[in-house]
Formats: C-alpha cells, sequence, structure tokens
C-alpha cells in the first residue's frame, strides 16, 4: 500500500459544508449573548467560522443560529464587552 504525501490528502469534507448541512447538534457548550451588555461592534459575526450569529435589526440585537452554531467559542473570546458565555448544553 502506497503512503500518501501530505499535499496529496484531501479533505474529509469540502469547506462550506456547515452552510449546507446543519450541524448545530454537534456543540457541547452554548453561547448566550447578553444584549445589554453587547457593544454592537460586531467582532462576534466577524470571527464566527460558521456565519451563525447575525444582528437582528427589527429587534435591534445580535441573535445566534442554533441549527449551525458548534459552540466552538470563539465569539466568547473576541467579544471585548463579555457579552457572551459559554454555558454546558
Amino acid at each position: 500500500m502506497k503512503k500518501s504525501k501530505f499535499k496529496e490528502l484531501k479533505p474529509v469534507l469540502p469547506a462550506g459544508t456547515s452552510e449546507r448541512l446543519k450541524t448545530g447538534s454537534w456543540r457541547v457548550l452554548t453561547p448566550s449573548i447578553d444584549n445589554n451588555k453587547c457593544a454592537k461592534c460586531f467582532k462576534c459575526v466577524n470571527f464566527c467560522p460558521e456565519n451563525s450569529i447575525k444582528y437582528n435589526e427589527n429587534k435591534g440585537q445580535m441573535e445566534i443560529d442554533f441549527e449551525y452554531c458548534k459552540g466552538c467559542g470563539i465569539c466568547a473570546q473576541e467579544c471585548p464587552a463579555k457579552a457572551i458565555t459559554m454555558n454546558k448544553k
């Protein structure tokens, strides 16, 4: 059996899969946004690898689409106002 070189290996799933597949059920931690603390700086939106945080203009607040959020916690780490906490599911 021939060993593959690193550059010959293919990804397990193609990039952008989470846009087509609802992957939120994989989550162990769930982010929660305190909209009273939120500065609406959109850092969470910019850093979310799953594009699951959106600004709801009608409500004037940030919202998380839990069907796609994997609970990685990047949003909570990047939030300068500490408005996002990670909780066990």
